[in-house]
């Protein structure tokens, strides 16, 4: 599901990469940068009070850009670089309007409760001859067609003339062929009038899928498009050639309507959104308030710049192309990045609206995972300087590790790191303000999860009095913060700078020998999650779900220590827990996890990993360990079309693997970065299924990045619903494979 011909796409990358495809397996090396058609949605809610939605039930653009709408609340316009309506009256006064066409002349005309109008700049005539209501319009090369369910009439030229024919009164959309024959969609079939007046009535099942049709449409082999309930029957001369139902990728069985687009490709809407069906047999999916002010579609037209007007429940949606290089996409996200996602000192995050889905409303937000997330944004900086030299780039990664440091010099220990900071005057909402725990809620907890820890103090000041820190600081944390350090180290740090990372590490490091491998907090207790000592990964029953993720964790941190230091005591503990704790026998169970405890946050702390062994380990033995347990993950984890497990995979095994999916997720991905709320638990054309991860209701076939939540890696890409249009995630999530791509020469 693309947002273009997926072999039309296709085509196109294998003109641009260089190598070949091997059956199954990708060989391709490189891509090079070109333009693509980006789609973007505009909303333009229509409303008939101050505050009430208004249902457009008609739509039609003129040559001049100017968008006629028919609604439930009457006529309204909005001419180009205008993003208000204007209310056209009728000569009965305030009423419905039903359907809304452009004449050969670029007149626009509307059928209405009180019959027949033709505008005249913003005038609106009433043109006799009909009786009201008029449901539906259509413009043939003769003039202009009315119908309602009291008849139908042709324009001479002056007024409107009844004409005898055998319809019935429930027509929902007509259109006119290359012969000059009308079509009808109605509640009761679909009907032609040949030139002479004869009807011929199609409602068998062997003619359409039902007899119930709301919308017509001829594409450009001049078949006729009928859309009803049941899905779209496709006619040739009459004759039913196919059918498109939800096993071709209607999300459900209620079509409302559809149009041809000047380029070929048919729009069909539905009750659930709109499907494009290209000339190459693809199709793909609009849906959600990402791309639709409603999902219940009622009609369909196009401007001259190839743009899609869409009428719905809920107002106008225009889905928007525009030509674009993932460069120029980069540059996009990076300005966001920098005005609504770093906050102070150099924290790398999302943003919180608090109306939802207004940018305008935007405030910054504490995130449990800043340090995490900020790691993968020192990671982006490190791999775009490294790529490019950019001083800018260099400066940015020197301050997001400046803020990872900070967060263990905030807490006055000896290694002890915070989850995140803000400034002592912070005025937003903060996330786990300070509780107490009465003795029942003690006991509750304790019988849910005996492992739970009662963190009572969240956030502590400063001794210097600047900040609040957050502490109960967890693992996913620590392999966040250890992936950033590696990057940042190899690809950034000057001499002087090694040193402080250096230090930096060492520091975290020798803090979690003294205490046996647990982060301690300032209680003196290991904090919640951050707990990799034998005395619980091999010996507490309770820790068994994590026994093998954080084996393979604490030998990642030691790697990496003793690989920036060269001190030995790192290595002796590395191989103590390897030949007397039997680490790397638990490491090697990581792609054998038990399906309860399997989640897909893990998958990236154990992306995290994997650079840190495959660069860092000398010993061969354990190298060719490393290597063939990273190269048995990633080939679980293929099927995902993740770009950053791609990169690292390519970057940790020097090899170019899955290029194709990387590059069709960085087209794919919407500009749009709100948490818009996406449930496909409502398409009839996927099925719920609970795997890969067995607690989470998931959809059976992946959906593109345009169709999914915005992304955040270590949430799981085959969800089947969420979403919070209260948040703006940050682009890093992008930008880190693409960065990766760039300094790995796969992208130019």
């Amino acid at each position: 599901m693309k947002s273009f011909p997926k072999s039309a796409y296709f085509s196109f990358l294998f003109l641009l990469f260089s190598g070949n495809i091997d059956g199954q397996n990708q060989s391709l090396s490189s891509y090079q940068d070109t333009q693509f058609w980006q789609e973007t949605h505009e909303a333009y809610p229509v409303h008939a009070t101050a505050s009430a939605p208004n249902e457009v039930r008609s739509i039609a653009v003129d040559k001049n850009l100017t968008i006629w709408i028919a609604t439930a609340a009457g006529v309204f316009i909005k001419k180009e670089n205008q993003s208000s309506w204007t209310a056209l009256p009728t000569e009965g006064g305030s009423g419905p309007a039903f359907s809304v066409a452009i004449d050969h002349k670029n007149n626009a005309w509307l059928g209405t409760w009180d019959g027949v109008y033709r505008a005249t700049g913003t005038k609106l005539e009433r043109i006799p001859g009909v009786t009201a209501p008029i449901s539906a319009l259509c413009a043939t090369p003769e003039g202009m067609t009315a119908v309602g369910p009291k008849g139908i009439w042709f324009f001479d030229g002056r007024q409107f003339v009844k004409k005898d024919y055998e319809i019935p009164r429930s027509v929902r959309d007509v259109t006119v062929d290359s012969k000059g024959d009308l079509w009808l969609a109605s509640d009761v079939g679909l009907y032609t009038i040949n030139k002479v007046g004869k009807s011929t009535v199609f409602r068998n099942k062997n003619e359409v899928l039902s007899a119930y049709i709301k919308g017509i449409t001829l594409d450009s082999q001049n078949k006729l498009w009928a859309g009803g309930l049941g899905g779209v029957t496709i006619l040739q001369h009459g004759k039913k050639e196919r059918t498109i139902t939800t096993a071709q990728g209607l999300p459900t069985v209620y079509v409302t309507c559809a149009k041809t687009a000047p380029d070929g490709t048919v729009w069909v809407g539905t009750e659930e959104g709109v499907v494009r069906y290209y000339t190459d047999g693809t199709h793909s999916l609009r849906f959600t308030r990402r791309w639709l002010l409603n999902d219940h579609v009622l009609d369909i037209d196009f401007d001259s710049n190839g743009n899609a007007w869409i009428a719905t429940k809920r107002g106008v949606s225009m889905i928007k192309r525009q030509k674009m290089t993932l460069a120029q996409k980069n540059d996009y996200f990076h300005d966001v990045l920098l005005k609504r996602h770093i906050r102070t000192p150099w924290i790398a995050g999302q943003c919180r609206l608090e109306k939802a889905g207004d940018l305008t409303t935007w405030q910054p937000e504490d995130d449990d995972n800043d340090g995490e997330y900020t790691g993968n944004y020192l990671a982006m900086e490190a791999f775009r300087y490294a790529a490019t030299k950019s001083p800018d780039a260099r400066e940015n990664a020197k301050k997001a590790f400046g803020f990872l440091k900070l967060l263990q010099e905030v807490t006055d220990t000896e290694g002890f790191f915070a989850r995140t900071i803000v400034p002592i005057d912070w005025k937003h909402e903060l996330h786990d303000e300070n509780r107490t725990f009465t003795l029942t809620e003690l006991a509750d907890e304790l019988v849910k999860e005996p492992r739970f820890k009662p963190v009572e103090v969240r956030w502590r000041k400063s001794k210097d009095g600047k900040w609040l820190w957050k502490g109960d600081t967890s693992s996913d944390e620590m392999c966040g913060h250890m992936f950033g350090y590696y990057f940042y180290y190899e690809l950034v740090a000057d001499e002087a700078e090694k040193a402080i990372v250096r230090k930096h590490i060492a520091r975290i490091v020798d803090y979690l020998i003294k205490h046996n491998y647990n982060f301690i907090d300032v209680d003196g207790k290991a904090t919640r999650w951050s707990v990799w000592s034998p005395d619980q990964i091999n010996r507490d029953p309770e820790w068994a779900p994590d026994k093998f993720q954080n084996s393979m964790e604490l030998l990642g941190y030691l790697k990496l220590a003793h690989y920036v230091t060269n001190d030995e005591k790192y290595q002796r503990e590395y191989l103590r827990l390897i030949e007397k704790e039997h680490y790397l026998e638990n490491m090697a169970q990581v792609v054998h996890q038990n399906p309860a405890w399997f989640i897909y946050f893990d998958v990236m702390l154990q992306a995290y990993m994997y650079p840190i062994f495959l660069k860092c380990e000398k010993d061969p033995q354990r190298l060719a360990f490393y290597q063939k347990h990273m190269d048995e993950w990633f080939e679980k984890r293929k099927g995902d079309h993740n770009p950053l497990i791609n990169f690292i995979y390519c970057y940790s095994r020097n090899k170019k693997a899955e290029l194709a999916n990387s590059v069709d997720f960085l087209v794919d991905t919407p500009l749009d970065l709100i948490d818009w709320p996406i449930d496909h638990t409502k398409r009839e054309d996927l099925k719920i299924v609970r795997e890969p991860v067995l607690e989470d209701e998931q959809v059976n076939i992946l959906q593109p990045a345009s169709l999914r939540m915005t992304v955040r890696w270590d949430k799981n890409p085959w969800t089947a619903a969420g979403g919070d249009p209260h948040r703006e995630r940050e682009p890093v999530f992008w930008q880190l494979p693409y960065w990766m791509g760039r300094y790995l020469g796969m992208i130019r």
